[in-house]
């Protein structure tokens, strides 16, 4: 049975909204003959966040060193079986069932993708959602498009919003050691060497509170974001210019009973 893999990375004090998250993931319905594995890995080994998430034997825990996102979510992945995976915070939220439904169906429906990404949904603290101001349209993305959006400054969509290919995803190093945008690394690096898919609907409820780290002065550092952003684009380039494509040795498949909506 194919599995799909979520994983979550949270710290100690930033866990108030985990035992939603964990709803939003556990409400998730897949098509037939698909599992589901939700990796939850704190950065630090204090153990309280992961106390909040329910022991079931499709869940699994995970403490280390804490060192951000990007490495936690790094060790996660070591522990992740799916020949898919799927980044969600632990303040997000999936906005309907049928969301990693929508993710298997797109790439068993076009055996030569290796990724997709949907649209994101911005939660306000008035409880409003907004939808990203720059969104492509559904299809199969043109090659280059979410680097060439990066670089003028208007990045097309969400890096947490993307599933890969498990193999993919390995391949090309997954996480940026870089305190912000990592979750942009695989995703562009992704685009680099294999073509993707952009759903319609969205894809995640992505949290915006006092909190979060992306509201902390120091993410609004210019000299440090123009380094960021450089970070990820040459990566991406370098992997560009390589020539090498990844393809999947065995593309997944998806039966008519498992249709989402």
């Amino acid at each position: 049975m194919p599995t799909i893999s979520v994983i979550t990375p949270v710290f100690d004090g930033g866990d108030a909204y985990l035992p939603e998250t964990y709803e939003s993931v556990a409400g998730q319905r897949l098509p037939a003959g698909w599992s589901l594995e939700w990796i939850v890995q704190e950065d630090g080994r204090t153990g309280k966040p992961l106390a909040r998430v329910p022991d079931e034997p499709w869940i699994s825990k995970g403490t280390g060193r804490a060192g951000g996102a990007a490495r936690t979510r790094t060790l996660a992945l070591t522990r992740a079986t799916g020949v898919l995976t799927r980044s969600l915070d632990a303040d997000d939220l999936f906005p309907d069932p049928y969301v990693l439904a929508r993710d298997i169906e797109a790439l068993g429906a076009h055996p030569d993708l290796a990724w997709t990404v949907a649209p994101c949904l911005d939660l306000h603290p008035d409880g409003s959602l907004t939808p990203g101001p720059y969104d492509p349209p559904p299809g199969r993305l043109p090659a280059g498009l979410l680097a060439e959006g990066l670089r003028q400054g208007a990045l097309a969509v969400v890096g947490t919003m993307a599933t890969y290919y498990t193999g993919l995803l390995l391949a090309v190093g997954g996480w940026p050691a870089l305190p912000a945008l990592e979750d942009v690394g695989p995703l562009l690096a992704a685009e680099a060497v294999s073509d993707g898919w952009m759903q319609e609907k969205p894809g995640g409820i992505y949290r915006k509170h006092p909190r979060q780290s992306t509201a902390s002065p120091e993410h609004r550092d210019e000299e440090e974001a123009a380094i960021r952003t450089k970070a990820v684009l040459d990566r991406a380039e370098s992997m560009r210019t390589l020539g090498w494509r990844w393809r999947p040795s065995r593309p997944v498949t998806v039966g008519t009973a498992g249709k989402a909506l």
